[in-house]
């Protein structure tokens, strides 16, 4: 009776499998688990995925990757490899244990039943890991089609929109936002059906876009990548998907995201044509004005009344536990008076994204309609708005 060997040397063998051994600096070893730790799930019921995957290979490079199911980040740093192999190590424990070591070598050595032996200087510890077969398979780059994106402009864009996506979950279609490329331009849309962010960059020159792309990118696949983006070197990314995944490639790191299904909603329909009532305030005054009147706001509603009469902007607030507030601003106004309230909360958001520099724009219609907001920045490449619900008061 014949068996039939495997052919390992096919290029269809799996990833490295066999008795890892090799020897990383702290310093290159911590920085990529930084960077994979925030992707493993913390309270899972699945044992594997709150373990980092090591794959080492002869061309002396471990790469490590964390999955929850829905994300999965894969990143490397060189390594001496003196047995290429593969093995699973809790993340959490490791994490905070290669944090402890001194700076130096540390050795890491697969063991029989999955333990792993990790030696740096006089310390010598043995984890319990579990088996490489265990893990998930992580979907690949896609070998075409990538399109090759600004890292500070789409930094920039998840900053302005990421704290208006929804945080409930049963309107799943708000839990991302959506990211629209053109050849030259990029915008980024978020909304939780009280208040819109939307921004647009022009002047970006986009190759292999015909027409638009339209993608809705999952918010904590936004944070990930805020991150990955804050801490890398390289000028642009990679951005490619299929039909399930979405793949972000920042320097030698690669987020993969789980693609949200449904569509986003018609938000072009809620932009305000007509608000043509219009005050320009610092934002630093506006800022200070709210953030002082919102402690007297209703602790639920956090609502807010915008007063708007001849050359001056009224912040007032109050609630039965607290007591009440009033605060104003003096800047030119000269149309009818108008009241209108606001969910305090909303527009510190707003405020925070834009940051304190500089004047803001306040455009309303009446009592009953959303209210605009826009930086007053003279910025002609980023068009940057923020549209809110009013609230009756």
């Amino acid at each position: 009776m014949s068996t039939s060997v495997p052919n390992l040397e096919s290029p269809v063998a799996q990833a490295p499998t066999g008795n890892l051994e090799l020897t990383v600096s702290r310093a290159e070893l911590l920085r990529e688990l930084t960077a994979a730790q925030s992707v493993v799930e913390r309270k899972t019921t699945i044992p594997i995925l709150s373990n980092f995957l090591f794959e080492a290979t002869e061309d002396g490079k471990l790469t490590i990757t964390a999955t929850d199911l829905d994300q999965s980040l894969r990143t490397s740093c060189t390594a001496k490899v003196k047995k290429p192999g593969a093995c699973t190590i809790p993340a959490r424990k490791l994490y905070d244990y290669i944090k402890l070591l001194p700076e130096g070598d540390i050795s890491i050595k697969l063991m029989d039943n999955h333990w792993v032996q990790i030696r740096a200087g006089r310390s010598n510890t043995k984890m319990v890991g579990m088996a490489r077969a265990n893990f998930p398979q992580v979907p690949e780059f896609p070998a075409s089609g990538a399109f090759k994106i600004s890292v500070p402009s789409l930094k920039g864009m998840i900053a302005k929109t990421i704290f208006a996506i929804s945080n409930e979950e049963s309107r799943y279609t708000l839990n991302g936002a959506l990211l629209v490329i053109k050849a030259e331009s990029m915008a980024m849309v978020a909304t939780d059906g009280h208040r819109l962010a939307h921004v647009e960059k022009l002047g970006e020159t986009i190759e292999g876009v015909s027409g638009e792309k339209k993608t809705l990118i999952p918010r904590k696949a936004l944070a990930e990548l805020s991150s990955l983006l804050g801490s890398t070197e390289a000028d642009t990314l990679e951005f490619g998907d299929d039909e399930q995944t979405l793949f972000f490639k920042v320097g030698g790191r690669v987020l993969t995201s789980r693609k949200l299904t449904g569509q986003f909603p018609n938000y072009e329909a809620v932009l305000p044509r007509d608000n043509n009532k219009f005050v320009i305030v610092r934002s630093e005054d506006l800022m200070g004005c709210i953030q002082r009147v919102a402690q007297f706001a209703d602790e639920r509603s956090g609502a807010i009344k915008i007063r708007l009469e001849q050359n001056e902007l009224k912040l007032s607030s109050s609630s039965t536990d607290a007591g009440e507030s009033e605060d104003t601003i003096e800047t030119p106004y000269n149309y009818d008076p108008l009241v209108v309230g606001f969910n305090s909360q909303y527009l510190i958001d707003f405020l925070k994204a834009i940051g304190t520099q500089g004047e803001v724009r306040l455009e309303f219609k009446d009592a009953q309609s959303a209210g605009q907001m826009r930086p007053e920045d003279g910025n002609e490449d980023v068009k940057y708005r923020y549209i809110l619900m009013p609230m009756r008061i």
